[in-house]
């Protein structure tokens, strides 16, 4: 089987991509490799008419539902190459088997690496967060942290504030200008300069961040901005180009996400900066939909 479109990713942006299709009875195939990004964070926060569910319920709920559609397929396995040729792309996977499809839509998602500070790793997700529009209004105000890393974090910090009472911790990353000291002085933002060298608590929980001269400061969040990274060098692989914004690297698109690469679309996080839930679904529609009308003018040979 040749299928229309092969999907690499099932995450938000994958799943939505697959919906128009498989409703317009063409055939999809979603291959996951099960590493959502937001596979560390318990609930799903600002998600209209689903605010606090979990993403792995949202997902599994998605799946189950394109799952009634005949024509959608889903696979497990990681995307080992693609190939182009005799008018289709080959997927290989893991485990030697592979895949053909007319046209492919990159949704495989971007990874967080995070500074190299302990009690940082295994707080993520919970207690050290990256958006406030997703976790900021559970964390319930009080002390909170942002801890800089990068060009970005300052900015965070201006706008963080609007949640709590926060340290900036600039942790030798952030020289702030005499602009950015008064941006911060307004917005009644802590500045502390002391590199940091732990972040503490029981279990998951925060409660301070340790400071290299023996200090605790309070917090009961910590706000980090990260340059994310490809979860996946398929990209690459096939030669689309990047465009870099201030949180990394993404795939450049137009407006119905077709990568520079003839018949590769991207969508999700891999593809666009800011990055949420709703505006990875969006993506994802857009994408399936100009996969459709691609298709379409293949057919009628107006391409």
């Amino acid at each position: 089987m040749i299928y229309d479109a092969i999907i690499i990713g099932g995450g938000f942006a994958g799943l939505s991509a697959a919906t128009p299709l498989v409703r317009a009875r063409r055939r999809v195939l979603v291959i996951d490799a099960g590493r959502s990004r937001n596979r560390f964070a318990a609930h799903s926060h600002g998600v209209l008419a689903h605010d606090g569910r979990s993403g792995r319920e949202l997902l599994a709920t998605a799946r189950a539902q394109l799952a009634e559609y005949p024509d959608f397929t889903l696979w497990s396995g990681e995307v080992l190459s693609l190939q182009q040729g005799d008018g289709a792309f080959s997927a290989h996977l893991d485990g030697a088997r592979r895949a053909d499809g007319r046209r492919v839509i990159l949704a495989t998602g971007v990874s967080d690496p995070l500074p190299e500070i302990p009690g940082l790793a295994e707080r993520w997700g919970k207690t050290v967060l990256h958006c406030p529009y997703c976790h900021g209004y559970e964390v319930g105000g009080g002390q909170i942290g942002v801890l800089a890393n990068t060009p970005m974090s300052m900015q965070q910090a201006s706008l963080i504030a609007d949640w709590g009472d926060v340290t900036f911790f600039t942790n030798g990353h952030a020289v702030l200008d005499e602009t950015s000291c008064i941006t911060l002085a307004r917005r009644k933002v802590r500045v502390e300069t002391v590199a940091v060298r732990a972040v503490e608590g029981e279990g998951t929980a925060l409660s301070a961040v340790r400071l290299a001269d023996g200090r605790a400061v309070p917090v009961r969040a910590l706000f980090v901005s990260v340059r994310a990274e490809q979860s996946s060098s398929l990209a690459g692989q096939l030669g689309c180009e990047f465009e870099d914004t201030p949180g990394g690297l993404v795939v450049r698109t137009d407006a119905w996400k077709l990568s520079s690469v003839p018949h590769v679309y991207a969508a999700g996080d891999a593809a666009r900066f800011p990055q949420n839930i709703s505006f990875a679904c969006a993506d994802g529609v857009a994408a399936g939909i100009g996969v459709h009308h691609s298709l379409i003018a293949e057919e009628i040979g107006a391409i």
